[in-house]
């Protein structure tokens, strides 16, 4: 048997543009002499660029700060605006780190660090500094953790599931090639557990409290998407330990307790026991209503698997792990996945978009109760598109994604982590980022407000959205026809009406 033959591989940072200098020459007369001179200075600044403030940071970082600008309101104790781009720099001094985090926390944005466990003192020698600069200006210090749990599934020929006849075989549907039976993996925890390990203690040392840490770990461990469930029937093993295994539901409930029980002993533990305080939590692992209203990028529907019907799309059956993970904040996963568009028969083409994704918010809203952060990845550009996709998807507008990031704070998320490709950054981080540096001026609603609606209309019409706190309500409305007619919302037993105002939140009053 071929045990392995690749892995998945994360993808790598892109070679970031390179910023060119321009020099503007105004009116008047210049002599040869002072042209020379002149280009001479330009040649000289390009060939230090470490001189020249633009240029300081690394070419992610500077994209960043460059396409975002100060918050005008104060951002108080709520929880950063968090961008995939941003993690991440070279080896800095103290001075360096406190003066680029101070930089980030200017316009809201946490610096987050990477855990290599191949690569654990280049790790101290990076992330340190950032931690205690984070530290010493009293802000979360924030990990991205993602390396640290692969791979449960890791090539070894005591995880394959096991035939009838005794021979092992892989699930391959799910894109890593040496997926295998999810009854195998005990003896893997000690070696994931270890992995986190070294940091933990280092950290713990230094006196460095996680304020923030997060994988990204999809692709690994019991999966029951695709054809894992056809594997599972095939295996002896699965059978033996999931006797109703002919039912999709009691499959799924098997593996997602086992894959929620793997994610608590190994990873949530491991950093709650240390850092009591710390937000922990995984991609696309957060409280809903028993239904899925997405398909990641290596997902598809498979016939007999329970789903909701709407138009052309299947909304799958999904197991509540979130209770069992030990997880202290929620992370809904609201992207532009490509099969949306044509889920839907909508003329209008925005609203296919802007539906989908606020069942998503909403779900995640409704379900996630108050005390649990709810943190989700977002993105605007059309999301995993094939090769071949086809021209008449329409790209979400941003006008219209720019109104759900506000319907979305407004049903209860408390900020965005921005999803992105280097090449996306420069569009998808201000889009995104105005949106939270806006909202800073409804603080108080923020904090303390609680969702007065989770309602999804199911064809184009009025949307809104608010949060009441005490007597007034901040409310939003969002208008996908003509209609200017207010719209009735009930609150504590009151009816307020909504009218129509476009691109701005309203502070109503109950009284």
């Amino acid at each position: 048997m071929e045990i392995c033959t690749k892995t998945k591989k994360y993808p790598k940072e892109w070679a970031a543009k390179t910023v060119k200098r321009k020099v503007v020459i105004y009116s008047g007369f210049l002599t040869a002499v002072t042209m020379l001179l002149l280009q001479q200075m330009v040649v000289a600044s390009e060939k230090a660029p470490s001189e020249s403030k633009e240029t300081k940071w690394p070419d992610n970082i500077q994209s960043v700060l460059d396409n975002t600008k100060p918050f005008k309101f104060d951002r108080g104790s709520r929880l950063p605006f968090y961008v995939w781009s941003a993690m991440d720099c070279p080896v800095l001094s103290d001075a360096e780190a406190e003066e680029l985090v101070c930089l980030l926390n200017e316009r809201g944005i946490g610096m987050i660090c990477t855990w290599h466990p191949e690569d654990i003192q280049g790790t101290f020698a990076k992330s340190l500094p950032i931690a205690r600069a984070q530290k010493k200006l009293g802000l979360r210090i924030n990990i991205h953790a993602t390396h640290c749990l692969n791979f449960f599934f890791n090539c070894d020929p005591n995880t394959a599931h096991i035939d009838k006849d005794g021979k092992p075989f892989w699930d391959t549907s799910l894109i890593r090639p040496e997926m295998g039976c999810p009854f195998t993996l005990d003896f893997r925890r000690d070696a994931i557990r270890g992995r986190l390990e070294p940091f933990v203690k280092k950290y713990k040392e230094e006196g460095l409290s996680i304020g923030f840490i997060f994988t990204d770990w999809e692709i690994d461990g019991p999966i029951e998407w695709n054809d894992a469930w056809k594997a599972s029937r095939r295996c002896s093993r699965c059978r033996q330990n999931i006797p109703e295994i002919e039912n999709f539901l009691a499959f799924q409930k098997a593996l997602r307790e086992l894959r929620s029980e793997l994610q608590q002993d190994v990873y949530a533990e491991t950093i709650l026991e240390a850092f009591p305080n710390a937000l922990v939590g995984n991609y696309a692992v957060y409280p809903h209503n028993g239904y899925r209203y997405w398909y990641d990028w290596f997902e598809y529907y498979v016939e007999g698997q329970p789903a909701l019907t709407d138009q052309r799309a299947r909304y799958r059956h999904w197991y509540n792990e979130f209770p069992s993970t030990g997880y202290t904040f929620a992370m809904p996963v609201v992207y532009t996945w490509y099969p949306i568009f044509n889920w839907y028969d909508f003329e209008d083409t925005d609203w296919r978009w802007f539906y989908n994704m606020l069942l998503v918010a909403s779900n995640a809203g409704e379900n996630t109760p108050g005390n649990v952060p709810i943190i989700p990845f977002v993105h605007w550009n059309t999301t995993s598109p094939p090769k071949d996709a086809d021209p008449n998807v329409r790209q979400f507008s941003k006008e219209k994604y720019q109104e759900l990031l506000w319907h979305m704070l407004l049903r209860g998320h408390d900020t965005f982590f921005v999803f992105c490709f280097d090449q996306e950054r420069d569009v998808e981080v201000p889009l995104a980022h105005t949106v939270w540096a806006a909202a800073q001026e409804f603080g108080e609603f923020l904090e303390k407000g609680v969702p007065i609606t989770f309602e999804v209309p199911n064809k184009p019409g009025p949307v809104v959205s608010g949060l009441c706190l005490g007597e007034r309500i901040l409310t939003r409305r969002t208008d996908f026809t003509d209609n200017d007619e207010p719209v009735k919302i009930r609150v504590g037993g009151r009816t307020i009406m909504v009218g129509r105002n476009p691109g701005r939140c309203v502070i109503m009053s109950l009284k």
